[in-house]
């Protein structure tokens, strides 16, 4: 019976011994630099077992011994909190380190960066061509319902939810800004704010012209004047769907359209794009002129005016711009559009 249990106690030994060195071969190699040779990116799926990532892993190069890892991450307890996501996997990094990665759960973040001046159909089509968002898109919420920023989402995020964010930074921003409006206002509500944002967003590109337009339009408002924009008509004729294809004409200030301001009192109906947060504050805190009239400049911004008279100036000084830009034949600044208040596409006056 001795030799019995004495020869069991070697077999107990040598097993422990394998088991220990299994173990300590198996730790040293879990902890080694792993074969990435450089920087990638690895997509683990929602609702993937241990085997699964760990099979990707290794088609991705990430490591070699998908076994060894299972049973590892296994042992360790780190099954239980992989998480599904985008992540940025470094070179050579080795086991150990690749399930801390995974259980930070530090995913890869990607931007949409959405620019103002956009209607709501263009917006949406940027968000359905966006890599990494999932899902249908939502019905659209109208223009001048998506406030244009950055947005930062995860792979797997869905459309749905984006487009949500989207219109929860517009309201945040009109109820913020609602509350710093100058007084007086020749408008009422914030839905009206948002309206005249959309023209003035239209109007200019600059920052530093923002204000003055909006003065311009608030201006015409509180003498009863039409506003005689030309953005809105371009909408009009586009329908909605976004830029015009071609130069308004003489005819296209006459139409009737509810969206026309050069036949229509006071706002139009709905905004006509997606302000930004300037032009929406500018919009609720117009510069302290007098300016009634603008006209572009030829230089990418406009020159303002208090009276028809000195408006009808700057548009001859304009025509002189823009025709020897085209004996020129350029085709640089002197040939944008004019923006326009109690103006037609070329520049001369329709109404005082």
């Amino acid at each position: 019976m001795g030799r019995v249990l004495a020869r069991l106690g070697i077999v107990f030994t040598a097993a422990a011994a394998v088991v220990a060195g299994a173990f300590l071969w198996g730790t040293a190699r879990f902890v080694q630099p792993g074969p990435l040779a450089a920087p990638t990116t690895v997509i683990v799926p929602r609702g993937a077992g241990l085997e699964e990532i760990a099979a990707l892993l290794a088609r991705e190069g990430v490591i070699d011994e998908p076994l060894l890892f299972t049973m590892a991450v296994r042992f360790s307890g780190g099954d239980r909190s992989l998480k599904a996501g985008e992540y940025a996997v470094p070179a050579r990094i080795d086991g150990r380190h690749v399930m801390g990665l995974l259980q930070s759960g530090k995913t890869v973040v990607r931007r949409l960066t959405v620019v103002e001046g956009l209607t709501s159909p263009q917006v949406l089509a940027r968000i359905a061509a966006t890599e990494g968002l999932v899902g249908p898109l939502p019905e659209s919420p109208g223009d001048g319902r998506m406030l244009p920023e950055t947005y930062h989402f995860s792979y797997g995020d869905t459309r749905l939810d984006v487009v949500a964010r989207m219109v929860r930074a517009m309201d945040g921003t009109l109820d913020e800004l609602w509350t710093k409006r100058a007084p007086g206002l020749p408008f009422d509500t914030v839905e009206e704010a948002l309206v005249l944002a959309s023209i003035i967003e239209k109007e200019t590109a600059r920052h530093d012209e923002r204000a003055r337009i909006a003065a311009v339009f608030v201006n015409r408002m509180e003498k009863g004047m039409r506003l005689q924009s030309d953005p809105t008509v371009a909408y009009a004729l586009a329908g909605g769907a976004g830029p015009l294809d071609r130069p308004l004409t003489r005819a296209d200030l006459e139409i009737e359209h509810p969206y026309n301001t050069y036949v229509i009192d006071g706002l139009p109906p709905g905004p006509i794009t997606n302000p930004g947060r300037a032009s929406i504050a500018a919009a609720l805190n117009p510069a302290p002129t007098n300016d009634l009239y603008f006209v572009a400049d030829g230089s990418g911004g406009h020159v303002f005016a208090e009276t028809l008279e000195e408006h009808n100036r700057n548009v001859v000084r304009w025509r002189q711009i823009r025709r020897r830009s085209r004996e020129a034949g350029g085709t640089g600044a002197a040939e944008s559009p004019p923006g326009s208040s109690g103006s037609s596409q070329d520049g001369a006056s329709a109404s005082p």
